[in-house]
This record gives C-alpha cells, structure tokens and sequence, in this order.
C-alpha cells in the first residue's frame, strides 16, 4: 500500500489597503494634514527617489497583517514616486519611512499616541513630530540609536533630513520652505500664482512698451541722421560748405 504526501499550502496573506480609520475627524485636521503633505510634495517634486503618502497603511514586517499604522504624512527617502495601495516594506528594499507627522484631533487618545510613538522608535522612524492645532502644541522626536528622543526646544527647529524649518507662533505653527516660503494651502497657494502670473505680465506689458518706445526713438535718429545726410548734399549741389 502506497501511502498519500499531503501538500499543505499556506494561505496567501492579504494586506488591506484600509483600516477603517477616517482621515481626518475634523476640517482643521484635515486641511493640517493635506498642507504639510502638498508642501512637501513639492519641496521633492523634481527628486523622484523621495516617497510621499499621506494616511497610508505601513506595514513593516512581511507575513504579519496585523502590525500597521497609518501615518498622517509620511516621507521616504530612497523610494521611487508612485502609487502603492500600502507601503509594504519588504518590497521598498527594507526601507523605512524615516519622517512621518501626525495630526492631533480632540478624538486621540494619549495611549493611543504612545502606542505610535512606540511604534515609529521600533520600526525605524528617524524624526517624529505630533501637531496640536487645537491646543497649539508641537512636540518632536529624533532618533539616538534605537531610540526616538524627545525634542527639548521647537520653538525654531530645522528638521535634519527634510530641511524645512517650523516655528512656534502664540497662535499657530509656521512652517518654512527652505528657501524661507512658508507652507501654504492650495488656496493661498492659488492667489499668489495668480498674482505673479499677473505680475508678470503687467512686467511682460512695460517691457514690450519700453521695447516700442526704444524703437520709435530709433526711428526717430534714423530719420533724422537721414534729413541731416540729404540736407548736407542738397548744400554741396549748391556749393555751399557744411558748417
């Protein structure tokens, strides 16, 4: 009697592209996490080896589904632009997100942040940093080893890796562009195209009627070095010298 090889085959593990979590429980939210992201997309708009997501499932270890977060705004360094449906790090060549953000909302929970700040130390975040709008309260951490260390001072801090610079104001946070323009909405961002588109071309206007005066004046010379020039024969056909 032939005895039967059962092959037992291991279920493909599904790694979800959504945790049922909302974005955002509040406009002020919201508008936070999409102007730090929008702003930093393109701060590295023209590097395509820089990753930008916003409320993106991470999944850090291969083989384990339950193991997630989904940061307000994370930034990768090292990792081609794109879509992904979830960052799964084990195909992003082990690459951890090194920056992420997160967005406070009344509805978050101080175990529920230590969780993450545990989470982001374990798994390799390099700089860490928690906006309050609410309470107006900005908090950082940057990484000592193994360990996310807490910031002492944010009042002005300049983040290492992505160079833009925050500042603590009595009524929010500013942040700075490298160049020293401050992160703006799209709205905001809008009005000042449209008003630099229209300042250029109110300096394209002046420049082309500066170009048609400078060649009337030529015109003008020209015409007149050629009456002068007619006038100086007209005088010798009469024999009568130049003054």
């Amino acid at each position: 009697m032939v005895a039967q090889v059962t092959t037992t085959i291991a279920p493909e593990i599904i790694y979800p592209d959504c945790d049922g979590q909302p974005m955002s429980d509040n406009t002020k939210q919201f508008r936070w996490i999409v102007t730090i992201k929008e702003n930093i997309e393109l701060l590295f708009d023209q590097d395509p080896n820089v990753f930008i997501a916003g409320d993106l499932l991470w999944y850090p270890i291969e083989g384990d589904n339950k193991t997630r977060l989904a940061p307000d705004t994370m930034v990768v360094f090292g990792r081609p632009k794109g879509d992904r449906g979830s960052y799964q790090q084990w195909k992003e060549g082990g690459i951890p997100p090194q920056v992420v953000f997160e967005i406070l909302s009344p509805g978050n929970r101080m175990g529920e942040m230590n969780r993450k700040l545990r989470f982001y130390e374990q798994h390799g975040v390099e700089e860490y940093y928690i906006y309050d709008p609410d309470r107006i309260d900005f908090t950082g951490w940057i990484r000592s080893g193994e360990r996310l260390e807490a910031i002492d001072d944010l009042t002005t801090w300049t983040s290492p890796r992505l160079a833009i610079e925050f500042q603590m104001q009595p009524d929010t946070l500013v942040i700075y562009h490298p160049d020293g323009r401050p992160f703006l909405g799209f709205v905001e961002l809008d009005l000042r195209r449209q008003q630099a588109e229209q300042e250029l071309e109110q300096a394209n206007r002046r420049t082309e009627a500066a170009m048609q005066q400078a060649e009337a004046a030529t015109q003008q010379a020209a015409a007149a070095t050629q009456r002068a020039e007619m006038l100086a024969t007209k005088l010798r056909e009469l024999g009568i010298d130049d003054p």
